[in-house]
Protein backbone atom coordinates (compact mmCIF):
# COMPACT_ATOMS: atom_id res chain seq x y z
CA UNK A 1 0.00 0.00 0.00
CA UNK A 2 1.18 3.51 -0.84
CA UNK A 3 2.63 5.53 2.02
CA UNK A 4 2.57 9.31 2.09
CA UNK A 5 4.94 11.67 3.85
CA UNK A 6 3.57 14.25 6.29
CA UNK A 7 4.88 17.70 5.38
CA UNK A 8 8.65 17.96 5.86
CA UNK A 9 8.68 15.33 8.61
CA UNK A 10 10.10 11.82 8.67
CA UNK A 11 6.59 10.46 9.28
CA UNK A 12 5.01 8.48 6.47
CA UNK A 13 1.92 6.31 6.58
CA UNK A 14 -0.89 4.74 4.56
CA UNK A 15 -3.64 7.20 3.53
CA UNK A 16 -6.16 6.54 6.29
CA UNK A 17 -6.05 7.87 9.84
CA UNK A 18 -8.08 6.44 12.73
CA UNK A 19 -10.09 9.07 14.58
CA UNK A 20 -9.88 8.29 18.30
CA UNK A 21 -12.88 10.40 19.33
CA UNK A 22 -14.95 7.19 19.60
CA UNK A 23 -12.68 5.65 22.26
CA UNK A 24 -14.35 5.95 25.64
CA UNK A 25 -17.59 7.11 24.00
CA UNK A 26 -19.22 4.80 21.45
CA UNK A 27 -16.43 2.23 21.81
CA UNK A 28 -15.45 0.94 25.25
CA UNK A 29 -11.90 -0.22 25.99
CA UNK A 30 -12.46 -3.79 24.84
CA UNK A 31 -14.01 -2.70 21.54
CA UNK A 32 -11.35 -0.01 21.10
CA UNK A 33 -8.61 -2.63 21.40
CA UNK A 34 -10.35 -4.74 18.72
CA UNK A 35 -10.53 -1.74 16.40
CA UNK A 36 -6.91 -0.73 16.95
CA UNK A 37 -5.71 -4.31 16.45
CA UNK A 38 -7.60 -4.57 13.15
CA UNK A 39 -6.31 -1.17 12.05
CA UNK A 40 -2.61 -2.01 12.48
CA UNK A 41 -3.05 -5.59 11.24
CA UNK A 42 -4.10 -4.14 7.89
CA UNK A 43 -1.03 -1.95 7.51
CA UNK A 44 -2.29 1.33 8.97
CA UNK A 45 -0.37 3.22 11.65
CA UNK A 46 -1.70 6.77 12.18
CA UNK A 47 -3.94 7.20 15.24
CA UNK A 48 -5.36 10.64 16.01
CA UNK A 49 -6.80 11.72 19.34
CA UNK A 50 -6.92 14.74 21.68
CA UNK A 51 -6.48 15.35 25.39
CA UNK A 52 -10.18 16.26 25.79
CA UNK A 53 -11.63 13.18 24.05
CA UNK A 54 -14.20 12.01 24.97
CA UNK A 55 -15.40 14.43 27.68
CA UNK A 56 -18.89 14.59 26.18
CA UNK A 57 -19.62 10.92 26.87
CA UNK A 58 -21.86 10.23 29.89
CA UNK A 59 -19.74 10.18 33.05
CA UNK A 60 -16.56 11.18 31.20
CA UNK A 61 -14.17 14.02 32.05
CA UNK A 62 -11.78 14.03 29.09
CA UNK A 63 -8.63 12.01 28.61
CA UNK A 64 -10.48 8.71 28.19
CA UNK A 65 -9.37 8.26 24.58
CA UNK A 66 -5.69 8.82 25.37
CA UNK A 67 -5.96 6.46 28.34
CA UNK A 68 -7.41 3.67 26.19
CA UNK A 69 -4.74 4.17 23.52
CA UNK A 70 -2.04 4.16 26.22
CA UNK A 71 -3.35 0.92 27.72
CA UNK A 72 -3.39 -0.64 24.26
CA UNK A 73 0.17 0.51 23.49
CA UNK A 74 1.44 -0.93 26.76
CA UNK A 75 -0.38 -4.23 26.33
CA UNK A 76 0.68 -4.69 22.70
CA UNK A 77 4.23 -3.34 23.12
CA UNK A 78 4.04 -1.68 19.71
CA UNK A 79 4.78 1.98 20.45
CA UNK A 80 7.60 2.19 17.91
CA UNK A 81 5.48 0.93 15.02
CA UNK A 82 2.53 3.33 15.29
CA UNK A 83 2.20 7.09 14.94
CA UNK A 84 0.39 8.80 17.80
CA UNK A 85 -1.07 12.24 17.15
CA UNK A 86 -2.81 14.12 19.92
CA UNK A 87 -3.91 17.70 20.56
CA UNK A 88 -3.78 20.41 23.20
CA UNK A 89 -5.51 23.74 23.72
CA UNK A 90 -9.16 22.81 24.01
CA UNK A 91 -10.64 22.57 27.50
CA UNK A 92 -13.63 20.32 28.27
CA UNK A 93 -16.85 22.24 27.70
CA UNK A 94 -17.74 24.86 25.10
CA UNK A 95 -15.58 27.82 24.24
CA UNK A 96 -12.53 27.47 26.49
CA UNK A 97 -9.19 27.58 24.65
CA UNK A 98 -5.64 27.90 25.94
CA UNK A 99 -2.38 27.70 23.99
CA UNK A 100 -0.24 29.56 26.51
CA UNK A 101 3.22 28.18 27.18
CA UNK A 102 2.32 27.36 30.76
CA UNK A 103 -0.80 25.42 29.76
CA UNK A 104 0.93 23.43 26.99
CA UNK A 105 3.86 22.43 29.21
CA UNK A 106 1.45 21.29 31.90
CA UNK A 107 -0.92 19.39 29.61
CA UNK A 108 1.72 17.53 27.64
CA UNK A 109 2.81 15.77 30.82
CA UNK A 110 -0.75 14.59 31.45
CA UNK A 111 -1.06 13.31 27.87
CA UNK A 112 2.26 11.45 28.10
CA UNK A 113 1.13 9.75 31.31
CA UNK A 114 -2.22 8.71 29.84
CA UNK A 115 -0.61 7.52 26.60
CA UNK A 116 2.03 5.61 28.59
CA UNK A 117 4.78 6.92 26.32
CA UNK A 118 7.68 9.33 26.62
CA UNK A 119 7.08 11.03 23.28
CA UNK A 120 4.26 12.19 21.00
CA UNK A 121 4.81 11.89 17.25
CA UNK A 122 2.55 14.78 16.26
CA UNK A 123 1.35 17.33 18.83
CA UNK A 124 -1.33 19.61 17.46
CA UNK A 125 -2.89 22.91 18.49
CA UNK A 126 -6.51 21.80 18.79
CA UNK A 127 -8.26 25.18 18.67
CA UNK A 128 -6.52 28.49 18.22
CA UNK A 129 -6.23 30.72 21.25
CA UNK A 130 -6.16 34.24 19.83
CA UNK A 131 -5.31 35.71 23.25
CA UNK A 132 -1.89 34.03 23.10
CA UNK A 133 0.76 35.29 20.64
CA UNK A 134 1.73 32.61 18.13
CA UNK A 135 5.36 33.06 19.23
CA UNK A 136 4.54 31.99 22.80
CA UNK A 137 2.79 28.83 21.61
CA UNK A 138 5.66 27.96 19.29
CA UNK A 139 8.20 28.62 22.04
CA UNK A 140 6.46 25.99 24.18
CA UNK A 141 6.57 23.51 21.31
CA UNK A 142 10.24 24.30 20.70
CA UNK A 143 11.01 23.38 24.31
CA UNK A 144 9.09 20.10 24.01
CA UNK A 145 10.85 19.16 20.78
CA UNK A 146 14.21 19.96 22.35
CA UNK A 147 13.34 17.78 25.37
CA UNK A 148 12.34 14.90 23.06
CA UNK A 149 8.74 14.84 24.29
CA UNK A 150 7.33 15.88 20.92
CA UNK A 151 8.67 15.02 17.47
CA UNK A 152 6.59 17.29 15.22
CA UNK A 153 3.77 19.80 15.55
CA UNK A 154 0.57 20.53 13.65
CA UNK A 155 -2.44 22.83 13.74
CA UNK A 156 -6.20 22.42 13.63
CA UNK A 157 -9.11 24.89 13.78
CA UNK A 158 -6.98 27.96 13.08
CA UNK A 159 -7.63 30.92 10.79
CA UNK A 160 -5.58 31.25 7.59
CA UNK A 161 -4.12 34.49 8.96
CA UNK A 162 -2.92 32.94 12.21
CA UNK A 163 -1.58 29.89 10.37
CA UNK A 164 0.52 32.15 8.15
CA UNK A 165 1.66 34.17 11.17
CA UNK A 166 2.75 30.95 12.86
CA UNK A 167 4.66 29.71 9.81
CA UNK A 168 6.39 33.06 9.43
CA UNK A 169 7.29 33.19 13.14
CA UNK A 170 8.81 29.71 12.92
CA UNK A 171 10.92 30.84 9.99
CA UNK A 172 11.94 34.10 11.65
CA UNK A 173 12.81 32.76 15.10
CA UNK A 174 13.86 29.20 14.30
CA UNK A 175 10.95 27.54 16.09
CA UNK A 176 9.62 24.18 14.90
CA UNK A 177 6.93 24.83 12.30
CA UNK A 178 3.49 23.38 11.88
CA UNK A 179 3.97 20.45 9.52
CA UNK A 180 0.32 19.52 9.23
CA UNK A 181 -3.14 20.99 9.16
CA UNK A 182 -6.20 19.17 10.42
CA UNK A 183 -9.15 20.97 8.80
CA UNK A 184 -12.80 20.20 8.25
CA UNK A 185 -12.88 18.85 4.69
CA UNK A 186 -15.15 16.44 2.85
CA UNK A 187 -17.19 16.20 -0.34
CA UNK A 188 -19.95 18.39 1.09
CA UNK A 189 -17.80 20.82 3.09
CA UNK A 190 -15.19 21.90 0.56
CA UNK A 191 -15.28 25.66 0.24
CA UNK A 192 -13.65 26.69 3.54
CA UNK A 193 -10.59 24.50 3.04
CA UNK A 194 -10.15 24.79 -0.71
CA UNK A 195 -10.40 28.58 -0.86
CA UNK A 196 -8.50 29.64 2.25
CA UNK A 197 -6.23 26.80 3.35
CA UNK A 198 -5.31 24.61 0.40
CA UNK A 199 -3.09 27.29 -1.21
CA UNK A 200 -1.18 27.74 2.08
CA UNK A 201 -0.77 23.98 2.55
CA UNK A 202 0.58 23.57 -0.98
CA UNK A 203 2.89 26.59 -0.73
CA UNK A 204 4.41 25.48 2.59
CA UNK A 205 4.12 21.71 2.03
CA UNK A 206 1.84 21.12 5.00
CA UNK A 207 0.33 17.65 5.17
CA UNK A 208 -3.47 17.64 5.38
CA UNK A 209 -5.13 15.15 7.73
CA UNK A 210 -8.73 16.25 7.51
CA UNK A 211 -11.52 15.48 9.95
CA UNK A 212 -15.24 14.79 9.37
CA UNK A 213 -14.11 13.04 6.19
CA UNK A 214 -17.52 11.37 5.86
CA UNK A 215 -19.51 14.41 7.07
CA UNK A 216 -20.43 12.65 10.34
CA UNK A 217 -21.70 9.65 8.38
CA UNK A 218 -23.80 11.47 5.77
CA UNK A 219 -21.47 10.42 2.95
CA UNK A 220 -21.95 6.75 3.78
CA UNK A 221 -25.35 7.08 2.09
CA UNK A 222 -27.14 5.83 5.19
CA UNK A 223 -29.10 9.06 5.62
CA UNK A 224 -31.18 10.02 2.59
CA UNK A 225 -34.28 11.52 4.20
CA UNK A 226 -35.33 12.99 7.52
CA UNK A 227 -36.85 9.62 8.37
CA UNK A 228 -33.30 8.18 8.38
CA UNK A 229 -31.95 10.61 10.96
CA UNK A 230 -32.99 8.41 13.89
CA UNK A 231 -30.56 5.70 12.79
CA UNK A 232 -27.75 6.92 15.07
CA UNK A 233 -26.90 9.26 17.94
CA UNK A 234 -25.43 11.68 15.39
CA UNK A 235 -28.46 11.60 13.10
CA UNK A 236 -30.09 14.91 14.03
CA UNK A 237 -26.91 16.78 13.22
CA UNK A 238 -27.04 15.56 9.63
CA UNK A 239 -30.25 17.38 8.72
CA UNK A 240 -28.24 20.28 7.26
CA UNK A 241 -26.84 18.00 4.55
CA UNK A 242 -30.26 16.95 3.25
CA UNK A 243 -30.53 19.72 0.67
CA UNK A 244 -30.45 19.59 -3.13
CA UNK A 245 -26.64 19.66 -3.20
CA UNK A 246 -26.35 16.93 -0.57
CA UNK A 247 -28.69 14.64 -2.48
CA UNK A 248 -26.80 15.41 -5.70
CA UNK A 249 -23.58 14.32 -3.98
CA UNK A 250 -25.18 11.05 -2.83
CA UNK A 251 -26.36 10.34 -6.39
CA UNK A 252 -22.84 10.89 -7.72
CA UNK A 253 -21.36 8.69 -4.98
CA UNK A 254 -23.83 5.93 -5.87
CA UNK A 255 -22.90 6.21 -9.55
CA UNK A 256 -19.13 6.10 -9.00
CA UNK A 257 -19.44 3.40 -6.33
CA UNK A 258 -21.25 1.16 -8.83
CA UNK A 259 -18.38 1.57 -11.30
CA UNK A 260 -15.79 0.52 -8.73
CA UNK A 261 -17.84 -2.13 -6.94
CA UNK A 262 -17.38 -0.02 -3.82
CA UNK A 263 -19.50 1.73 -1.20
CA UNK A 264 -20.28 5.47 -1.08
CA UNK A 265 -18.05 5.81 2.02
CA UNK A 266 -15.11 4.22 0.21
CA UNK A 267 -15.57 6.55 -2.75
CA UNK A 268 -15.90 9.64 -0.53
CA UNK A 269 -12.58 8.81 1.16
CA UNK A 270 -10.90 7.89 -2.14
CA UNK A 271 -11.98 11.28 -3.55
CA UNK A 272 -10.25 13.01 -0.63
CA UNK A 273 -7.09 11.01 -1.26
CA UNK A 274 -7.02 12.33 -4.83
CA UNK A 275 -6.97 15.94 -3.62
CA UNK A 276 -3.70 17.94 -3.57
CA UNK A 277 -2.11 18.13 -0.14
CA UNK A 278 -4.21 15.42 1.52
CA UNK A 279 -2.01 12.85 3.26
CA UNK A 280 -4.71 10.87 5.06
CA UNK A 281 -8.38 11.52 5.79
CA UNK A 282 -9.41 10.80 9.37
CA UNK A 283 -12.31 8.41 9.80
CA UNK A 284 -13.79 6.58 12.77
CA UNK A 285 -15.57 3.28 13.20
CA UNK A 286 -17.19 1.50 16.11
CA UNK A 287 -17.13 -2.02 14.69
CA UNK A 288 -14.42 -4.00 12.93
CA UNK A 289 -16.81 -4.52 10.02
CA UNK A 290 -17.20 -0.76 9.56
CA UNK A 291 -13.45 -0.33 9.79
CA UNK A 292 -12.79 -2.99 7.17
CA UNK A 293 -15.02 -1.09 4.77
CA UNK A 294 -12.76 1.94 5.18
CA UNK A 295 -9.56 0.00 4.44
CA UNK A 296 -10.44 -0.44 0.76
CA UNK A 297 -10.70 3.33 0.34
CA UNK A 298 -6.98 3.70 0.95
CA UNK A 299 -6.23 1.52 -2.08
CA UNK A 300 -8.85 2.95 -4.45
CA UNK A 301 -7.51 5.20 -7.20
CA UNK A 302 -10.29 7.06 -8.99
CA UNK A 303 -9.97 7.97 -12.66
CA UNK A 304 -10.20 11.59 -13.81
CA UNK A 305 -13.77 11.22 -15.01
CA UNK A 306 -14.94 9.91 -11.62
CA UNK A 307 -13.18 12.70 -9.75
CA UNK A 308 -14.71 15.26 -12.13
CA UNK A 309 -18.17 13.77 -11.65
CA UNK A 310 -17.84 14.10 -7.87
CA UNK A 311 -16.34 17.59 -8.17
CA UNK A 312 -19.26 18.77 -10.27
CA UNK A 313 -21.91 17.21 -8.05
CA UNK A 314 -20.38 18.86 -4.98
CA UNK A 315 -19.65 22.21 -6.66
CA UNK A 316 -20.29 24.80 -3.93
CA UNK A 317 -20.92 27.61 -6.42
CA UNK A 318 -24.20 25.90 -7.31
CA UNK A 319 -27.30 25.80 -5.13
Amino acid sequence: MEKRKLGNTSLSFAPLAFGGNVFGWTADESRSFELLDAFVANGFTFIDTADVYSYWAPGAQGGESETIIGNWLKQRGNRDTVIIATKVGSKPGPGAKDLSKKYILEKVEESLIRLKTDYIDLYQSHYDDVSTPVEETLEAYAQLVKEGKVRFIGASNITPERLLQSLQASEQYGYPRYESLQPLYNLYEREGFEKAFQPICLQYNLGVINYYSLASGFLTGKYRSEADLGKSVRGEGLKKYLDARGLRILDALDSVAAQYNATPAQIALAWLNMKPGVVAPIASATTVKQLQELFKAAELILDEQSVRQLDEASDYSKN
